[in-house]
């Protein structure tokens, strides 16, 4: 049999890489298209790589075409796949390098062309100078532009989401002034709640980023072949560069164009073993695909790479043989600013109740150590629990130093359903150098149950 991906990045070769395990080389050939320059790269370490934490792209890459290679998969890269014919069970594919077409038979198809960023009408200027940030490619145009002479010294972000605020971070510190853009009145507003929001606004302020909210882009102006500023209502941005953090949309073009369903969210339709309906041996993974909420049971597109491997890793178990099915998610995400750690899983008030839920909430402030041991800092920690059976519904952080990755115990008890009165015994690690005696998540749960209790 032969098996042909499309995409080469996190959900495809997961794939590629399950349905080898499973089937060698004389069982399955497999052959994987990629337009672009890197095959199993993290897309999420992309603004840690261009702000000097991370020192070379390479560290970025978990798998070399290579390495793939070695592995008995035929890796294409710098190939599009234009077409998919599913009458002769075939794809169609650009060589963007040396020119000319392939046809590529298969029995098993995988789309996993992941997302694209979202780019208005008015950021499609001729001019360079203005970068989205999805791919190891975007990532090596921006470094380059940092790096020409003269050097930039004026940075835009426009979108505060979670690339936004990364890449704000990124030019930071590189030395460049920063203005974070963003239409909401409050950063992060598709993530987090307004409470968490003015917070996180505040600390970034105190970081030297300057922030402008409710602003509405109205354009970009160019002159001499690249950017020079951004045009708002409130007057123009001179720029040296343009960073869209606006959000992506799944990369689902080709698919539509061939007759993939698409769901509400605009992403391929599957069912939990990852197949799409209706296509015989026909598979989606990633970014490109709709996904469902454990919580609402509703359709969602939450762009992540831990789910693009875990998607992969389902579909390629399944074409090798094996069964398994990717279970949903839940939203949760974390990032930084400086110093700055934000972190959210499950639903906020405004997706809690568009969903129907009648809620409560708790907030509360405490420190990520014992007060009195050295590095102890204050981290608020928010919890949304359903009004009458007190089920934890989704949490939020706010911190420094070990604050974010407390979101994980967080996710756990959403994951299970667990109720904030039984969260309330659950057996955390204490040390003074790790949490205080009561843990911020304990405290949180305590509160909540408060809550819960005085609304019945």
């Amino acid at each position: 049999m032969k098996l042909v991906v499309i995409g080469g990045d996190a959900a495809g070769m997961s794939v590629a890489s399950q349905a080898r395990k499973r089937m060698g080389e004389h069982d399955l050939q497999i052959v994987v298209f990629e337009r672009g320059h890197f095959t199993s790269y993290s897309a999420c370490g992309i603004p840690y790589w261009i702000g000097g934490s991370v020192s070379d792209k390479e560290e970025l890459i978990a798998r070399s075409p290579e390495a793939h290679r070695k592995n008995a998969i035929d890796v294409r890269m710098r190939h599009e796949v234009v077409g998919i014919d599913f009458d002769r069970r075939e794809v169609v594919a650009h060589d963007l390098a040396g020119g000319g077409e392939v046809r590529e038979s298969f029995d098993h198809l995988v789309y996993a062309t992941g997302a694209v960023p979202v780019t208005p009408d008015w950021a499609q200027v001729r001019g360079e100078g203005v970068f989205g940030v999805q791919t190891l490619d975007d990532g090596a145009a921006i470094h380059a532009w940092l790096d020409r002479k003269p050097q930039p010294r004026r940075a835009v972000v426009i979108g505060s989401g979670y690339v936004g605020v990364e890449m704000a971070e990124a030019m930071v510190q590189r030395g460049l002034e920063v203005t974070l853009l963003e239409k909401s009145s409050y950063p992060m507003g598709k993530t987090i709640d307004p409470d968490i929001g003015a917070l996180v606004g505040k600390a970034i302020r105190g970081q030297g980023i300057e922030i402008r909210t409710d602003t509405h882009v109205e354009g970009l102006d160019t002159g001499d072949g690249r950017v020079r500023a951004v045009v708002t209502p409130g007057g123009s941005l001179p720029a040296d560069i343009v960073v869209l953090g606006l959000g992506v949309r799944p990369n689902t073009a080709l698919a539509e164009k061939a007759g993939l369903p698409l769901g509400k969210t605009g992403g391929v339709i599957t069912d939990l073993r990852m197949r799409v309906p209706g296509l015989d041996r026909v598979w989606a993974a990633g970014d490109c695909v709709e996904s469902r909420h454990r919580i609402t049971g509703q359709p969602i597109h939450v762009p992540l790479g831990t789910h693009a491997n875990k998607q992969g890793r389902v579909a390629g178990i399944n074409i090798g043989g094996g069964y398994a099915t990717f279970p949903g998610v839940i939203g949760t995400a974390a990032t930084k600013v400086c110093d700055l750690e934000v972190a959210r899983t499950g639903l906020t008030e405004r997706e809690a109740e568009r969903a129907g839920y009648a809620y409560v909430t708790a907030s509360v402030d405490s420190t990520s150590r014992a007060g009195y041991y050295p590095g102890a800092a204050m981290m608020t920690v928010k919890l949304i629990a359903e009004r009458r059976t007190g089920v934890l519904l989704g949490a939020q952080i706010l911190g420094r130093i070990e604050a974010a990755k407390r979101i994980d115990a967080l996710a756990v008890a959403v994951w299970n359903r667990m109720t904030v009165e039984e969260m309330t015994g659950l057996d955390l690690s204490y040390a003074p150098p790790f949490a205080p005696v009561w843990d911020p998540v304990l405290i949180a749960a305590r509160k909540a149950t408060d809550a819960v209790h005085a609304a019945l």
